[in-house]
């Protein structure tokens, strides 16, 4: 797939981050929301798409703050915890983001902009797109305004 396939419209701002492009594909319906969950704020915004069986989100980016993202493995705890997953089953390599140190996998991508500060890019697990995830999680940079 080449670049002008993989890459969609621009995603907007989203608490002191651009989220530069989305995937080509990816659905029209937009929602932000703000929530706290172990005393780390999260930012989110969701794109979603009208299915058969109702909606289906196709993409998710979380900016995530508070103390306990100290460091890289700190972050991959929390969304171990966050995301109910097993942090031994989980397939991640290193991922060398422009703003700071992560990981990824087929379908999600995070990293630690700084100790309190960090992102969060899920594609569909059912749809995953290596390229399009790495390229939308490079695309998602700071603006200086948070």
């Amino acid at each position: 797939m080449s670049d002008a396939e993989t890459v969609g419209r621009d995603g907007g701002e989203l608490d002191g981050f651009h989220i530069g492009q989305v995937p080509h594909g990816v659905g029209a319906e937009v929602s932000d929301f703000a929530s706290e969950w172990e005393d780390i704020t999260v930012a989110t915004r969701v794109w979603e798409r009208q299915v058969e069986e109702g909606y289906r989100v196709d993409l998710r980016v979380h900016v995530l703050r508070g103390d306990r993202l100290s460091d890289l493995a700190a972050l991959h705890d929390f969304l171990a915890e966050y995301h109910e997953r097993d942090p031994a089953a989980w397939d991640l390599v290193d991922f060398a983001h422009p703003d700071g140190p992560g990981l990824i996998s087929e379908s999600e991508a995070f990293w630690l902009v700084e100790p309190g500060v960090a992102v969060d890019v899920l594609l569909d697990p059912e749809h995953p797109d290596a390229q399009a995830l790495r390229a939308t999680a490079e695309a998602v940079t700071r603006t200086g305004t948070a």
